[in-house]
């Protein structure tokens, strides 16, 4: 009797470490391929996209009559987004490609957030960040999943503000529901 139950025992052994390893296989394959950093942003800016590669930049000062506080300040002209914490810190600054729709100025709050969804341009996209309406379009942050930032189609009415990937990881972690996101001209 022992050596049945020792075989048993044996078997379920196998038979749960084939389970064990089905779930972390599956698991590791639905992973996204950049998860959501806790981390507060980097304070240096990151260099903006030119034709020249390697080309450092200079950072880029808020804009004036943005606000104060903690906000997110997004210029349609300049084509730019700050990431504005406490405390004096320098502000994370970045290239953004608008879109088609844009916001009056003013001040928003984030009504809500997605980890990843299809775009309104039919693109996957994620770390998507909402705060606003324009022409009965939601417009709001996002980085497209296959990392390219072409030129919106300027036929279509969108809302999807894109950037880098690493951007948009930054914009995910400072963002939360109810963060100030300040719209300048």
């Amino acid at each position: 009797m022992a050596r049945s139950s020792s075989g048993i025992v044996a078997g379920l052994t196998v038979a749960a470490l084939a389970v064990v390893g089905f779930l972390g296989y599956q698991a590791s394959a639905s992973a996204p391929a950049h998860p959501a950093k806790a981390a507060p942003p980097v304070a240096a800016p990151s260099p903006v996209p030119s034709a020249h590669a390697g080309e450092e930049t200079k950072p880029v000062a808020v804009p004036n009559a943005s606000g104060t506080g903690s906000r997110v300040v997004y210029s349609v002209s300049l084509k730019r987004v700050w990431l504005v914490g406490e405390g004096g810190q320098e502000p994370k600054s970045f290239a953004v490609k608008p879109s088609t729709a844009h916001p009056k100025p003013g001040t928003y709050l984030v009504n809500s957030r997605s980890g990843a969804v299809t775009g309104s341009d039919g693109v996957p996209i994620e770390h998507v960040v909402r705060f606003a309406t324009a022409d009965g379009v939601v417009v709001g942050f996002s980085a497209r999943v296959d990392g390219e930032m072409p030129e919106p189609d300027a036929n279509k009415k969108t809302g999807g503000i894109r950037m880098t990937r690493t951007d948009g990881d930054a914009m995910w972690a400072f963002a939360t529901i109810n963060s100030k996101v300040v719209v300048v001209p």
